[in-house]
C-alpha cells in the first residue's frame, strides 16, 4: 500500500456511495474533499465534513497507518492542530492534536473495492512489462487525453528546466547574454561534453568575451584554451602556434585559469568533436553581439536567424582536431543542430525569461516546438510502437518528461494516462 493511492482514493471520490464512519461509529458525510497540498503539512486544505452530525471544517490528513501520525512527528507541530479527520488504512492506535483532542479515524482498508485495488495492482506491478506499467492499456486512452497530457507535460518540462536557468541568472547578476552563453555551451557540447562545455561558460567571465569577440583568433583561443584543448599542443601549423601565443597573451591578462573538466573525444562523431563545436561557437559570437536580444526577445517565439551560415574557421575544413588533416569540408552548423538548439536552448531560455517578466506565453512557444521534427531516440521509439504520437518536437519532449518523471518512478497515481486507466477500469 503507497500512502499516494489513499490521496487518489480520497481526491477521486472513490468512497462516494460508501457508508463511511469514523472508527467510533460516528456517520461521516463529505461535502468537499479538499485540495491536495504537495507541501509540506496536512494531506488536503478546506475540507469540509460532517461528522456525528456536526459539520467540520478543515484539513484531513492520510496515513498507512495511524500510528505514522507519531513517527511524522505531527502531536507537537501547530500546523495539524485543525485536522479534522485522519484517513489511514490501518488504524492501529488513537491519535491525539497537540492540544489533547482525540482526531477522528476513518479506516479504509475494508471499505475500498477489491476490483479498484485489482486494478491498482495490475497496473503498477505488471511483471510483464518490457517498457512501463500501461503499455499493454494504453491504447484504450483517448488520443485527446494522450495529446492534452503531452502539453502539459512539455510545460512541466519547462518548468523544470528553469531551475538551472534562474541559478545562473543569479550567479550572473542577472545578465541574461550570460546566461544564454552558459546554456549555448552546454547544448553545443551535447550528452557527452554538455556538463564541461556548461562549467566553461561559468568559469569565463562574460565581459571577457564581449571585449575578445571581434578577433575571432583571440575568441577561439579563449574558449579552447580554457577547456583545456590547447594544453600540451606544441603547435605545428601557423594556426596552432599562433592560438598558443594569443591564449598566453589572455592568461596573463585576464588570469585565466583552466581549471574545468577537459572535454571528451571518445565515442563523438567526428562533427561533434569539441574543437569543432568550440570553434562554431567562436564564430557565432564574433559575427553577432547581443544574440539574447536577437533570437529571445525579437518577437513572440525565437529567431535562429544568426545560427545560418555560422561555421568554423578555415583550418578546420581540413581538421577535425589539432594536427590531424582530413578531407576538406567547411564544418557549417546544420539545420538539425539548430533545431536541437531551439529545443533545448532557446526555447526554455525564452520561457524562462517570460516567466521572469511574469509574462508567460506558453502557446507561441508550443506552436513553434510543433514545427519541429520529433527527436529520435529507444524511449520515443517504444512510444510511439506504443501507440503514443510522436510526430514533433513537443511530443518526443513530453514523452522523455513522462518517462523520466513518471514511468520509470512508478508515479501511475499522478500520471493523467494512469488516472484514465484507473478510472475506466473501476
Amino acid at each position: 500500500m503507497r500512502e499516494d493511492l489513499l490521496h487518489f482514493i480520497w481526491k477521486n471520490n472513490k468512497l462516494r456511495g460508501k457508508s463511511l464512519a469514523t472508527e467510533k461509529g460516528q456517520p461521516i458525510e463529505v461535502y468537499q474533499s479538499g485540495t491536495l497540498n504537495l507541501f509540506a503539512g496536512p494531506d488536503f486544505f478546506n475540507a469540509k465534513l460532517n461528522i456525528g452530525g456536526q459539520v467540520w471544517a478543515g484539513n484531513v490528513e492520510m496515513h498507512i497507518k495511524s500510528s505514522d501520525w507519531y513517527i511524522h512527528g505531527h502531536e507537537a507541530d501547530l500546523r495539524y492542530n485543525n485536522v479534522i479527520l485522519h484517513v489511514v488504512w490501518e488504524n492501529d492506535v488513537e491519535v491525539f492534536r497537540k492540544d489533547g483532542s482525540s482526531i477522528p479515524v476513518l479506516e479504509l482498508k475494508t471499505i475500498v473495492d477489491k476490483e479498484f485495488l485489482n486494478s491498482y495492482n495490475n497496473l503498477l506491478r505488471n511483471t510483464k512489462k518490457s517498457f512501463i506499467n500501461c503499455e499493454s492499456q494504453l491504447l484504450q486512452i483517448d488520443s485527446f487525453i494522450i495529446k492534452n497530457w503531452q502539453e502539459r507535460l512539455y510545460i512541466e518540462r519547462l518548468q523544470d528546466k528553469s531551475a538551472l536557468l534562474f541559478q545562473l541568472l543569479e550567479d550572473s547578476q542577472n545578465d541574461w547574454e550570460k546566461v544564454l552563453f552558459c546554456m549555448l555551451l552546454k547544448n553545443f557540447g551535447l550528452n557527452r561534453n554538455g556538463n564541461a562545455f556548461l562549467e566553461l561558460g561559468k568559469a569565463i567571465d562574460f565581459s571577457i568575451i564581449r571585449k575578445v569577440a571581434p578577433n575571432i583568433l583571440q575568441l577561439e583561443a579563449l574558449l579552447l584554451g580554457v577547456s583545456g584543448l590547447l594544453d600540451g599542443l606544441e603547435g605545428v601549423h601557423s594556426y596552432e602556434k599562433q592560438l598558443i601565443n594569443e591564449y598566453n597573451f589572455l592568461k596573463i591578462k585576464f588570469q585565466l585559469k583552466s581549471q574545468v573538466a577537459k572535454p571528451e573525444f571518445f565515442g563523438l562523431r567526428p562533427s561533434n568533436f569539441p574543437t569543432i563545436r568550440l570553434a562554431q561557437l567562436a564564430q557565432l559570437y564574433h559575427k553577432t553581439q547581443n544574440i539574447f536580444r536577437k533570437v529571445i526577445t525579437d518577437g513572440a517565439g525565437v529567431d535562429t536567424s544568426v545560427f545560418k551560415e555560422v561555421a568554423a574557421s578555415d583550418y578546420w575544413n581540413t581538421h577535425y582536431n589539432f594536427g590531424k588533416v582530413s578531407t576538406h569540408r567547411r564544418k557549417k552548423i546544420s539545420k538539425t543542430f539548430i533545431d536541437l538548439l531551439v529545443i533545448n536552448t532557446l526555447i526554455p531560455v525564452k520561457f524562462a525569461y517570460q516567466k521572469h517578466l511574469g509574462k508567460l506565453q506558453p502557446e507561441v512557444l508550443i506552436v513553434q516546438m510543433r514545427s519541429l521534427s520529433s527527436e529520435k531516440n529507444t524511449i520515443n521509439t517504444n512510444y510511439k510502437n506504443l501507440g503514443v504520437p510522436v510526430e514533433n518536437a513537443l511530443d518526443s519532449q513530453a514523452n522523455l518528461q513522462l518517462y523520466h518523471k513518471y514511468c520509470v518512478k512508478n508515479k501511475c497515481l499522478q500520471c493523467a494516462l494512469g488516472h484514465q486507466l484507473l478510472r475506466r477500469n473501476s
